[in-house]
């Protein structure tokens, strides 16, 4: 998309769509440098491993599809590589700021020419919020869990 377009394109956004998309640039970002550090020191960051978050129902379905369709947008034309891990470790920042749980999964396969692959996805609760269109042709070798704590403010809002 040239970069005049992408700037009609923002100016026409509501205040809070504008927010939600820089937020997305600056979590892709943070995530872009995150998977340049050895993965052993970035697992912290990522929550409990070998452990996934309740699959229950997720009311807040239209908030977390808003992220999800945020951050595949800005993906799409960040100028460095935001591929599947960098977009679930943003999603998953993104969600934890709003006091949501999710996992992060990574996964293994082979392509049609037997070549092996590697892919990350992420969910919350019943929503895959990144990933979920390759999910399926990969074996699952690791996932993370990422706690957070929820509160409610005063009208009853939830908050991380």
């Amino acid at each position: 998309m040239k970069l005049s377009a992408s700037i009609r394109i923002f100016f026409k956004l509501k205040k809070g769509e504008k927010g939600l998309l820089l937020e997305a640039f600056c979590y892709l970002a943070l995530a872009r440098v995150m998977v340049m550090i050895p993965f052993a020191k970035m697992v912290p960051w990522l929550g409990d491993a070998h452990a996934e978050s309740p699959r229950e129902i997720v009311t807040e379905k239209k908030q977390l599809k808003q992220i999800s369709y945020f951050l595949h947008m800005v993906a799409r034309n960040t100028p460095f590589d935001s591929k599947c891990l960098v977009r679930a470790i943003a999603a998953l920042k993104m969600l934890e700021r709003r006091g949501f749980e999710s996992t992060l999964y990574l996964g293994t396969g082979r392509n049609e020419a037997g070549q092996l692959g590697a892919h990350a996805w992420l969910r919350c609760g019943s929503v895959y919020i990144s990933g979920s269109d390759e999910m399926d042709n990969y074996t699952i070798v690791a996932c993370f869990h990422r706690k957070v704590k929820r509160h409610k403010d005063k009208e009853g809002w939830s908050h991380g």
